[in-house]
């Protein structure tokens, strides 16, 4: 019997002209698309980890940060080879113009190579659950399109 543990993930809803961005991403030996963040590490608040993931993933400083959901159902990871329960925690955040990353029009526009990462703007209006690669990610996008207009 596997050890029954918690992943817990931070996430950053970055809107800017009716937009929201996202991350396209090669792990785990498939391309994936999400919203920018990552696994919270032990010892660590949420905030202090969604402020080290736009350090790391997109050179930039975040603020105004707010609350938007808490995942508040049951989901087993999907990927991971242990028994494990996921928990999204996802942010709303602000970055300060001239943005300091790079963006591309094209999805997974990265070579399949582990720890590849691109990132894309998506209107908001137009915001397709197909369009992301983990379930939680789908279960919120009718939540964004009306919230973070």
């Amino acid at each position: 019997m596997s050890e029954k543990r918690f992943n817990i993930r931070i996430y950053g809803l970055f809107t800017a002209d009716g937009r929201i961005l996202v991350t396209d991403e090669f792990r785990l030996g498939m391309f994936m698309t999400k919203f920018p963040g990552g696994a919270l590490e032990f010892g660590e608040g949420s905030i202090e980890c969604l402020r080290r993931e736009f350090r790391e993933e997109l050179d930039s400083e975040i603020h105004g940060i707010s609350h938007f959901y808490t995942t508040d159902f049951y989901q087993p990871t999907t990927l991971l080879p242990s028994d494990m329960q996921l928990f999204n925690i996802y942010y709303r955040v602000q970055i300060d113009e001239p943005y300091l990353f790079k963006t591309t029009r094209v999805k997974n526009d990265i070579p399949a190579v582990d720890g590849a990462q691109s990132f894309r703007w998506l209107k908001v209006d137009e915001l397709k659950e197909d369009e992301f690669t983990f379930p939680i990610d789908k279960f919120i996008v009718s939540r964004i399109k009306l919230e973070l207009k």
